[in-house]
């Protein structure tokens, strides 16, 4: 990942300490490398190793993230650990204890809810099974197990009390999610993501004696590796007409970072964000100087089934694919 373009103004984020999950690439990598530029220690979390098989055999270990956040000016940590097992969660945050004796940031980002599967729109009644336990096993268990884990360390260290007593910014939980108001994403998935989002209302009541604040934050259409992986080997995203109105994951990372440097961010607890939202309210744009207004779901949900089952009709039952092996979102 190269240093970004049109950087904004510093942030004063030196001192405090953060964990990224899902870090190894897209969103998660960003948003580690984009606290480390504004100074943060950052524990970058994730299954993929330098050396090792990755997640889809997808570019990006948390070895090159971490070193990433250390050459943008942090100080970059690799965690090894996979967030649906309970004992890793609670191994990686126990490290953190030992080594910082503090955590003021999580981001939630880990999301396995469709490795090995490429999702399609398909009604209720029809989806595969196996996606309900992967979207709750995998995607949602992720945010709350690490959630879970870190809320003690976030209150309970020296540095969280002192918070509590002064001016000192906040804690800051962050979770990423796929997210357009009251719009019906889909089934299984719509409702693992709102599921996020409730979870952090609900925690902004928990939490605001301990200057805690949980915001839940969705991004737009992002340039992952996952999603240039189907653009057939163009690396020039302009000359690609679907990706038209995307966006970089930077984006999503100057948002996290801005949220982290905002003295009033309590006034947000419990909230949901579109990143572009926030970048009209922060004053930030994206790497190529665009700001990137909030991504918004025009096609209704079921329109899209009844899309996609007209062509599989005009294919053939032999051509169709398992709907759950379609493009990512």
């Amino acid at each position: 990942m190269s240093a970004p373009r049109g950087r904004k103004k510093q942030l004063d984020l030196f001192g405090r300490v953060a964990v990224v999950t899902g870090a190894s690439r897209g969103a998660g990598r960003a948003i580690a490398a984009v606290l480390g530029e504004h100074g943060a220690t950052v524990y970058v979390s994730g299954r993929s190793v330098r050396g090792q098989p990755t997640t889809d055999g997808l570019p990006g270990t948390i070895d090159d993230a971490a070193e990433e956040v250390t050459r943008r000016g942090g100080t970059g940590i690799s965690a090894r650990c996979d967030h649906a097992n309970e004992h890793d969660v609670e191994a990686l945050f126990k490290r953190v204890r030992e080594e910082q004796g503090r955590l003021d940031i999580l981001v939630n980002n880990a999301w396995g809810g469709y490795e090995g599967a490429r999702l399609m729109p398909a009604y209720f009644w029809k989806a595969p099974l196996r996606l309900w336990d992967a979207m709750f096993e995998r995607g949602l268990k992720a945010h709350l197990l690490a959630t879970y884990f870190a809320i003690p360390l976030m209150i309970e260290s020296p540095a969280a009390k002192a918070r509590t007593r002064t001016s000192k910014p906040p804690g800051l939980i962050v979770s990423t999610i796929a997210w357009d108001r009251d719009r019906y994403i889909g089934n299984f998935y719509d409702v693992a993501k709102h599921s996020i989002v409730r979870l952090l209302w609900g925690l902004a009541e928990e939490l605001r004696e301990h200057s805690v604040a949980t915001v839940a934050l969705a991004p737009g259409f992002m340039r992952t590796e996952r999603v240039m992986s189907h653009a057939g080997g163009e690396t020039d995203w302009k000359k690609i007409p679907w990706l038209k109105k995307s966006e970089s994951p930077e984006y999503t990372g100057r948002a996290v970072a801005a949220l982290a440097g905002d003295p009033h961010v309590m006034r947000k607890s419990g909230k949901t964000f579109h990143v572009g939202e926030l970048a009209h309210e922060y004053r930030f744009s994206d790497i190529d100087g665009r700001r990137v207004p909030p991504f918004r779901i025009v096609e209704p949900f079921v329109r899209m089934v009844k899309k996609f089952e007209k062509i599989q009709r005009k294919q053939g039952p032999n051509s169709g694919r398992d709907p759950a092996r379609s493009t990512s979102t």
